[in-house]
Protein backbone atom coordinates (compact mmCIF):
# COMPACT_ATOMS: atom_id res chain seq x y z
CA UNK A 1 0.00 0.00 0.00
CA UNK A 2 0.97 3.60 -0.54
CA UNK A 3 1.01 5.06 2.93
CA UNK A 4 0.32 8.81 3.02
CA UNK A 5 3.52 10.08 4.57
CA UNK A 6 3.48 13.67 5.75
CA UNK A 7 4.42 16.03 2.93
CA UNK A 8 4.25 19.57 4.24
CA UNK A 9 4.14 23.10 2.95
CA UNK A 10 4.66 25.47 5.85
CA UNK A 11 2.45 24.17 8.63
CA UNK A 12 -0.05 22.46 6.32
CA UNK A 13 0.09 18.73 5.60
CA UNK A 14 -0.36 17.94 1.91
CA UNK A 15 -1.79 14.46 1.36
CA UNK A 16 -2.48 14.73 -2.37
CA UNK A 17 -1.16 17.09 -5.04
CA UNK A 18 -1.96 17.50 -8.73
CA UNK A 19 0.76 19.30 -10.66
CA UNK A 20 -0.28 20.70 -14.05
CA UNK A 21 -2.37 17.61 -14.78
CA UNK A 22 -4.13 17.23 -18.13
CA UNK A 23 -6.29 14.48 -19.58
CA UNK A 24 -7.11 14.34 -23.29
CA UNK A 25 -9.51 11.96 -25.01
CA UNK A 26 -8.42 12.41 -28.61
CA UNK A 27 -9.18 16.02 -29.51
CA UNK A 28 -11.27 16.57 -26.38
CA UNK A 29 -9.39 18.18 -23.50
CA UNK A 30 -11.38 16.88 -20.52
CA UNK A 31 -8.93 18.35 -17.99
CA UNK A 32 -6.32 20.98 -18.81
CA UNK A 33 -3.35 22.03 -16.67
CA UNK A 34 -5.04 21.38 -13.30
CA UNK A 35 -3.04 22.05 -10.14
CA UNK A 36 -4.44 21.61 -6.64
CA UNK A 37 -3.56 20.42 -3.16
CA UNK A 38 -5.57 18.32 -0.70
CA UNK A 39 -4.59 18.95 2.92
CA UNK A 40 -4.83 16.43 5.72
CA UNK A 41 -8.18 16.47 7.51
CA UNK A 42 -9.99 18.79 5.06
CA UNK A 43 -12.95 18.36 2.73
CA UNK A 44 -11.95 19.58 -0.73
CA UNK A 45 -14.78 19.64 -3.26
CA UNK A 46 -14.56 19.56 -7.05
CA UNK A 47 -17.63 21.51 -8.16
CA UNK A 48 -18.97 22.25 -11.59
CA UNK A 49 -21.61 21.43 -14.22
CA UNK A 50 -21.80 18.18 -16.11
CA UNK A 51 -18.82 17.89 -18.43
CA UNK A 52 -16.54 20.25 -16.49
CA UNK A 53 -13.85 17.61 -15.86
CA UNK A 54 -14.43 16.87 -12.18
CA UNK A 55 -15.17 13.15 -12.57
CA UNK A 56 -12.23 12.69 -14.92
CA UNK A 57 -10.02 14.36 -12.31
CA UNK A 58 -11.30 11.98 -9.63
CA UNK A 59 -10.66 8.98 -11.88
CA UNK A 60 -7.06 10.09 -12.39
CA UNK A 61 -6.62 10.53 -8.63
CA UNK A 62 -7.83 7.02 -7.90
CA UNK A 63 -5.89 5.51 -10.81
CA UNK A 64 -8.72 4.58 -13.18
CA UNK A 65 -7.39 6.98 -15.82
CA UNK A 66 -3.78 7.82 -16.71
CA UNK A 67 -2.71 11.44 -16.93
CA UNK A 68 -1.88 12.81 -20.37
CA UNK A 69 0.49 15.36 -18.89
CA UNK A 70 1.63 16.48 -15.46
CA UNK A 71 1.88 14.31 -12.36
CA UNK A 72 -0.05 13.21 -9.30
CA UNK A 73 1.75 13.04 -5.96
CA UNK A 74 0.14 11.05 -3.13
CA UNK A 75 1.69 10.83 0.29
CA UNK A 76 4.92 12.36 -1.00
CA UNK A 77 5.27 9.76 -3.78
CA UNK A 78 4.58 10.19 -7.50
CA UNK A 79 1.74 7.77 -8.35
CA UNK A 80 1.16 8.84 -11.96
CA UNK A 81 3.52 10.56 -14.38
CA UNK A 82 4.21 9.72 -18.01
CA UNK A 83 7.43 11.72 -18.01
CA UNK A 84 8.76 9.78 -15.01
CA UNK A 85 7.26 6.51 -16.28
CA UNK A 86 5.66 6.05 -12.90
CA UNK A 87 2.24 4.59 -12.12
CA UNK A 88 0.82 3.08 -8.93
CA UNK A 89 -2.36 1.02 -9.58
CA UNK A 90 -5.66 1.71 -7.87
CA UNK A 91 -5.52 -1.13 -5.34
CA UNK A 92 -2.17 0.10 -4.01
CA UNK A 93 -3.18 3.72 -3.37
CA UNK A 94 -5.04 3.10 -0.09
CA UNK A 95 -8.00 5.29 -1.05
CA UNK A 96 -11.60 4.68 -0.04
CA UNK A 97 -14.29 5.27 -2.64
CA UNK A 98 -18.03 5.91 -2.30
CA UNK A 99 -19.91 5.71 -5.57
CA UNK A 100 -23.00 7.48 -6.79
CA UNK A 101 -24.78 4.11 -7.10
CA UNK A 102 -23.58 2.87 -3.64
CA UNK A 103 -22.25 -0.35 -5.30
CA UNK A 104 -23.78 -2.49 -2.53
CA UNK A 105 -23.68 -6.23 -3.25
CA UNK A 106 -27.26 -7.53 -2.94
CA UNK A 107 -26.26 -11.13 -2.14
CA UNK A 108 -24.29 -10.08 0.94
CA UNK A 109 -25.31 -8.95 4.39
CA UNK A 110 -24.45 -5.50 5.66
CA UNK A 111 -21.46 -6.86 7.58
CA UNK A 112 -20.23 -8.87 4.59
CA UNK A 113 -20.39 -5.75 2.40
CA UNK A 114 -18.37 -3.75 4.89
CA UNK A 115 -15.90 -6.59 5.45
CA UNK A 116 -15.12 -7.11 1.77
CA UNK A 117 -12.14 -4.70 1.55
CA UNK A 118 -10.60 -6.45 4.58
CA UNK A 119 -11.18 -9.85 2.98
CA UNK A 120 -9.32 -8.69 -0.14
CA UNK A 121 -6.48 -7.52 2.12
CA UNK A 122 -6.53 -10.89 3.93
CA UNK A 123 -7.16 -9.47 7.38
CA UNK A 124 -7.85 -12.24 9.91
CA UNK A 125 -11.43 -12.95 11.00
CA UNK A 126 -11.16 -11.67 14.55
CA UNK A 127 -9.77 -8.31 13.49
CA UNK A 128 -12.27 -8.12 10.63
CA UNK A 129 -15.22 -8.58 13.02
CA UNK A 130 -13.85 -5.90 15.34
CA UNK A 131 -13.21 -3.37 12.57
CA UNK A 132 -16.56 -4.01 10.85
CA UNK A 133 -18.41 -3.48 14.13
CA UNK A 134 -16.50 -0.25 14.74
CA UNK A 135 -17.17 1.03 11.20
CA UNK A 136 -20.90 0.30 11.45
CA UNK A 137 -21.03 2.04 14.80
CA UNK A 138 -19.30 5.11 13.32
CA UNK A 139 -22.00 5.50 10.66
CA UNK A 140 -24.92 4.74 12.97
CA UNK A 141 -25.65 1.19 11.80
CA UNK A 142 -24.61 -0.73 14.92
CA UNK A 143 -26.58 -3.95 15.27
CA UNK A 144 -27.58 -4.16 11.60
CA UNK A 145 -24.63 -6.22 10.40
CA UNK A 146 -26.66 -9.39 9.89
CA UNK A 147 -29.40 -7.75 7.85
CA UNK A 148 -29.52 -8.30 4.06
CA UNK A 149 -28.14 -5.20 2.36
CA UNK A 150 -31.17 -4.92 0.07
CA UNK A 151 -33.47 -4.57 3.10
CA UNK A 152 -32.01 -1.19 3.99
CA UNK A 153 -33.29 2.24 2.97
CA UNK A 154 -31.37 4.38 0.48
CA UNK A 155 -29.82 6.43 3.25
CA UNK A 156 -28.78 3.32 5.17
CA UNK A 157 -27.23 1.80 2.03
CA UNK A 158 -25.24 5.00 1.59
CA UNK A 159 -23.99 4.62 5.16
CA UNK A 160 -22.94 1.05 4.38
CA UNK A 161 -20.95 2.34 1.41
CA UNK A 162 -19.23 4.88 3.66
CA UNK A 163 -18.50 2.25 6.32
CA UNK A 164 -17.02 -0.08 3.69
CA UNK A 165 -14.75 2.72 2.49
CA UNK A 166 -13.59 3.56 6.02
CA UNK A 167 -13.11 0.06 7.40
CA UNK A 168 -9.59 -0.40 6.00
CA UNK A 169 -8.52 3.06 7.27
CA UNK A 170 -7.76 4.79 3.96
CA UNK A 171 -5.66 7.92 3.86
CA UNK A 172 -8.18 9.69 1.62
CA UNK A 173 -11.92 9.15 1.13
CA UNK A 174 -13.20 9.89 -2.39
CA UNK A 175 -16.90 10.69 -2.80
CA UNK A 176 -18.39 10.79 -6.31
CA UNK A 177 -21.85 12.45 -6.26
CA UNK A 178 -22.75 10.27 -3.24
CA UNK A 179 -26.16 11.83 -2.51
CA UNK A 180 -27.57 12.26 -6.01
CA UNK A 181 -29.84 9.20 -5.74
CA UNK A 182 -31.45 10.34 -2.49
CA UNK A 183 -34.55 12.49 -2.09
CA UNK A 184 -34.11 16.13 -1.06
CA UNK A 185 -34.87 15.66 2.65
CA UNK A 186 -32.53 12.68 2.95
CA UNK A 187 -29.78 14.54 1.07
CA UNK A 188 -29.95 17.30 3.66
CA UNK A 189 -29.68 14.74 6.47
CA UNK A 190 -26.79 12.85 4.87
CA UNK A 191 -24.84 16.07 4.25
CA UNK A 192 -25.00 16.87 7.94
CA UNK A 193 -24.13 13.32 8.98
CA UNK A 194 -21.15 13.18 6.64
CA UNK A 195 -19.77 16.48 7.91
CA UNK A 196 -20.18 15.43 11.56
CA UNK A 197 -18.48 12.08 10.84
CA UNK A 198 -15.63 13.74 8.92
CA UNK A 199 -14.94 16.21 11.71
CA UNK A 200 -15.15 13.55 14.44
CA UNK A 201 -12.75 11.18 12.72
CA UNK A 202 -10.54 13.77 11.00
CA UNK A 203 -11.00 12.10 7.61
CA UNK A 204 -9.40 13.65 4.52
CA UNK A 205 -12.08 13.89 1.80
CA UNK A 206 -12.05 14.65 -1.92
CA UNK A 207 -15.69 15.27 -2.85
CA UNK A 208 -17.19 15.56 -6.33
CA UNK A 209 -20.56 17.20 -6.92
CA UNK A 210 -22.52 19.51 -9.22
CA UNK A 211 -24.77 20.55 -6.31
CA UNK A 212 -23.91 24.03 -5.04
CA UNK A 213 -25.62 23.53 -1.66
CA UNK A 214 -23.64 20.35 -1.02
CA UNK A 215 -20.39 22.08 -1.88
CA UNK A 216 -21.06 25.22 0.16
CA UNK A 217 -22.32 23.37 3.23
CA UNK A 218 -19.72 20.64 3.78
CA UNK A 219 -16.50 21.91 2.16
CA UNK A 220 -13.47 23.49 3.73
CA UNK A 221 -12.38 24.56 0.25
CA UNK A 222 -13.99 24.34 -3.19
CA UNK A 223 -12.41 23.91 -6.62
CA UNK A 224 -14.78 25.32 -9.25
CA UNK A 225 -14.22 23.70 -12.65
CA UNK A 226 -15.54 24.54 -16.10
CA UNK A 227 -14.72 23.06 -19.50
CA UNK A 228 -11.75 21.18 -18.07
CA UNK A 229 -10.20 24.20 -16.38
CA UNK A 230 -9.98 25.25 -12.74
CA UNK A 231 -11.73 28.62 -12.44
CA UNK A 232 -11.05 29.38 -8.78
CA UNK A 233 -10.08 27.67 -5.52
CA UNK A 234 -11.11 29.01 -2.12
CA UNK A 235 -13.33 28.68 0.91
CA UNK A 236 -17.10 28.62 0.30
CA UNK A 237 -17.45 32.16 1.63
CA UNK A 238 -14.55 33.47 -0.47
CA UNK A 239 -15.99 32.04 -3.66
CA UNK A 240 -19.53 33.20 -2.94
CA UNK A 241 -18.60 36.74 -1.89
CA UNK A 242 -15.54 37.34 -4.07
CA UNK A 243 -15.80 35.31 -7.30
CA UNK A 244 -12.86 35.92 -9.61
CA UNK A 245 -14.62 34.85 -12.82
CA UNK A 246 -18.12 35.10 -14.25
CA UNK A 247 -18.41 31.30 -14.22
CA UNK A 248 -17.88 31.17 -10.46
CA UNK A 249 -20.17 34.14 -9.90
CA UNK A 250 -23.06 32.67 -11.87
CA UNK A 251 -22.65 29.03 -10.85
CA UNK A 252 -22.60 29.61 -7.09
CA UNK A 253 -26.00 30.87 -6.00
CA UNK A 254 -28.29 33.33 -7.75
CA UNK A 255 -26.96 36.46 -9.38
CA UNK A 256 -28.84 39.47 -10.72
CA UNK A 257 -27.08 41.35 -13.52
CA UNK A 258 -27.79 44.96 -14.48
CA UNK A 259 -26.36 46.77 -17.51
CA UNK A 260 -24.52 49.90 -16.44
CA UNK A 261 -22.40 52.86 -17.48
CA UNK A 262 -19.57 54.32 -15.41
CA UNK A 263 -20.61 57.75 -14.09
CA UNK A 264 -17.42 58.47 -12.18
CA UNK A 265 -14.71 56.71 -10.24
CA UNK A 266 -15.42 57.60 -6.62
CA UNK A 267 -12.53 55.89 -4.81
CA UNK A 268 -9.88 53.30 -5.49
CA UNK A 269 -12.33 50.47 -4.80
CA UNK A 270 -15.78 51.98 -5.47
CA UNK A 271 -17.35 53.31 -8.67
CA UNK A 272 -20.47 55.41 -9.32
CA UNK A 273 -22.63 53.93 -12.09
CA UNK A 274 -25.83 54.59 -13.98
CA UNK A 275 -28.03 51.55 -14.52
CA UNK A 276 -29.64 50.77 -17.89
CA UNK A 277 -28.67 54.05 -19.59
CA UNK A 278 -26.87 57.34 -18.92
CA UNK A 279 -29.97 58.84 -17.29
CA UNK A 280 -30.80 55.74 -15.25
CA UNK A 281 -30.67 55.27 -11.47
CA UNK A 282 -27.37 56.15 -9.79
CA UNK A 283 -25.76 53.36 -7.75
CA UNK A 284 -22.38 52.68 -6.20
CA UNK A 285 -20.58 49.36 -6.45
CA UNK A 286 -17.35 47.64 -5.49
CA UNK A 287 -14.74 47.37 -8.23
CA UNK A 288 -12.77 44.21 -8.80
CA UNK A 289 -9.02 44.21 -8.05
CA UNK A 290 -7.10 45.57 -11.02
CA UNK A 291 -10.25 46.70 -12.84
CA UNK A 292 -9.68 49.81 -14.95
CA UNK A 293 -12.81 51.97 -15.26
CA UNK A 294 -13.18 55.19 -17.21
CA UNK A 295 -16.17 57.49 -17.29
CA UNK A 296 -18.61 56.36 -19.97
CA UNK A 297 -17.42 52.73 -19.99
CA UNK A 298 -20.16 50.11 -20.37
CA UNK A 299 -20.18 47.55 -17.56
CA UNK A 300 -22.20 44.83 -15.86
CA UNK A 301 -23.30 45.23 -12.24
CA UNK A 302 -23.80 41.99 -10.30
CA UNK A 303 -25.63 41.55 -7.00
CA UNK A 304 -26.92 38.60 -5.01
CA UNK A 305 -30.69 38.75 -4.29
CA UNK A 306 -30.00 39.07 -0.56
CA UNK A 307 -28.08 42.29 -1.30
CA UNK A 308 -31.34 44.00 -2.30
CA UNK A 309 -33.66 45.34 0.39
CA UNK A 310 -37.27 45.65 -0.84
CA UNK A 311 -39.77 48.04 0.76
CA UNK A 312 -43.25 49.15 -0.23
CA UNK A 313 -43.30 52.56 -1.91
CA UNK A 314 -45.08 55.08 0.29
CA UNK A 315 -46.09 58.70 -0.09
CA UNK A 316 -43.10 60.93 0.41
CA UNK A 317 -40.53 58.25 -0.42
CA UNK A 318 -37.64 59.17 -2.68
CA UNK A 319 -37.52 56.77 -5.65
CA UNK A 320 -34.74 58.80 -7.28
CA UNK A 321 -32.41 58.60 -4.27
CA UNK A 322 -28.95 57.11 -4.92
CA UNK A 323 -28.69 53.32 -4.67
CA UNK A 324 -32.48 52.97 -5.03
CA UNK A 325 -34.54 51.66 -7.95
CA UNK A 326 -38.27 51.13 -8.33
CA UNK A 327 -40.23 48.13 -9.51
CA UNK A 328 -43.68 46.58 -9.60
CA UNK A 329 -44.48 43.15 -8.14
CA UNK A 330 -45.69 41.11 -11.10
CA UNK A 331 -45.99 37.65 -9.55
CA UNK A 332 -45.97 36.72 -5.86
CA UNK A 333 -45.63 33.07 -4.82
CA UNK A 334 -45.94 32.03 -1.18
CA UNK A 335 -43.54 29.15 -0.45
CA UNK A 336 -43.83 28.89 3.32
CA UNK A 337 -41.02 30.80 4.98
CA UNK A 338 -40.93 33.51 2.30
CA UNK A 339 -42.43 34.86 -0.89
CA UNK A 340 -40.80 34.44 -4.28
CA UNK A 341 -41.50 37.60 -6.24
CA UNK A 342 -41.04 38.50 -9.89
CA UNK A 343 -40.44 42.25 -10.01
CA UNK A 344 -40.51 44.34 -13.18
CA UNK A 345 -38.16 47.31 -13.05
CA UNK A 346 -38.95 50.73 -14.49
CA UNK A 347 -37.00 49.98 -17.70
CA UNK A 348 -38.66 46.59 -18.27
CA UNK A 349 -36.06 44.18 -16.83
CA UNK A 350 -37.50 41.43 -14.62
CA UNK A 351 -35.70 40.16 -11.51
CA UNK A 352 -36.59 37.53 -8.91
CA UNK A 353 -36.32 38.24 -5.20
CA UNK A 354 -37.22 36.51 -1.96
CA UNK A 355 -39.44 38.62 0.28
CA UNK A 356 -40.25 38.02 3.96
CA UNK A 357 -43.62 36.34 4.68
CA UNK A 358 -45.51 39.57 5.32
CA UNK A 359 -49.23 39.91 4.49
CA UNK A 360 -48.64 43.44 3.20
CA UNK A 361 -47.09 42.25 -0.08
CA UNK A 362 -49.53 42.28 -3.02
CA UNK A 363 -49.18 41.77 -6.76
CA UNK A 364 -49.21 45.09 -8.61
CA UNK A 365 -47.63 47.04 -5.75
CA UNK A 366 -44.77 49.46 -6.38
CA UNK A 367 -41.66 48.67 -4.36
CA UNK A 368 -38.44 50.52 -3.65
CA UNK A 369 -35.33 48.40 -4.00
CA UNK A 370 -32.33 49.59 -1.99
CA UNK A 371 -29.00 48.34 -3.34
CA UNK A 372 -26.17 48.05 -0.83
CA UNK A 373 -22.89 49.33 -2.37
CA UNK A 374 -21.03 46.58 -0.50
CA UNK A 375 -23.22 43.95 -2.19
CA UNK A 376 -22.79 45.27 -5.76
CA UNK A 377 -19.76 44.44 -7.87
CA UNK A 378 -18.71 45.86 -11.23
CA UNK A 379 -17.75 43.48 -14.05
CA UNK A 380 -16.73 43.97 -17.67
CA UNK A 381 -19.73 44.41 -19.95
CA UNK A 382 -18.83 41.11 -21.64
CA UNK A 383 -19.25 39.17 -18.37
CA UNK A 384 -23.04 39.24 -18.43
CA UNK A 385 -23.64 35.52 -18.59
CA UNK A 386 -21.22 32.71 -17.82
CA UNK A 387 -21.14 29.98 -20.45
CA UNK A 388 -20.57 26.31 -19.67
CA UNK A 389 -20.28 23.50 -22.17
CA UNK A 390 -20.98 19.82 -21.66
CA UNK A 391 -18.00 18.46 -23.58
CA UNK A 392 -16.53 15.86 -21.25
CA UNK A 393 -16.80 12.32 -22.66
CA UNK A 394 -18.73 9.91 -20.49
CA UNK A 395 -16.16 7.73 -18.71
CA UNK A 396 -16.62 3.97 -18.40
CA UNK A 397 -18.19 2.69 -15.15
CA UNK A 398 -15.90 2.76 -12.13
CA UNK A 399 -14.70 -0.43 -10.58
CA UNK A 400 -13.92 -0.89 -6.90
CA UNK A 401 -11.22 1.35 -5.57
Amino acid sequence: MVQAARATTGDRDIVLELKHVSKHFGSVHAVEDASLELHRGEVLTLLGPSGCGKTTTLRMVVGLERVTAGEIVYGGRVVDSLDRRSFVPTHKRNMGMVFQSYAIWPHMTVAENVAYPLKVRRVNRAETRERVAAALDQVGLAGLGGRPATMLSGGQQQRVAVARSLVFEPDVLLLDEPFSNLDAKLRDQMRTELRVLQQRLGITVLFVTHDQIEALSISDRIVVMNQGNIEQVGTPMELYRHPSTAVVRDFLGRTIIFDGTVEERATSDTAALRLHHRDGPLVHARTRPGESLEKGNACAVAVRPEGIDAQLSEAGSAPDAPDTITGIIGTLLFIGDRFEARIELSWGQEIFLFLPPDDSWQEGQTVLLHLSPEALQVWPASAVLAQTVDDEPAPPPMGDA
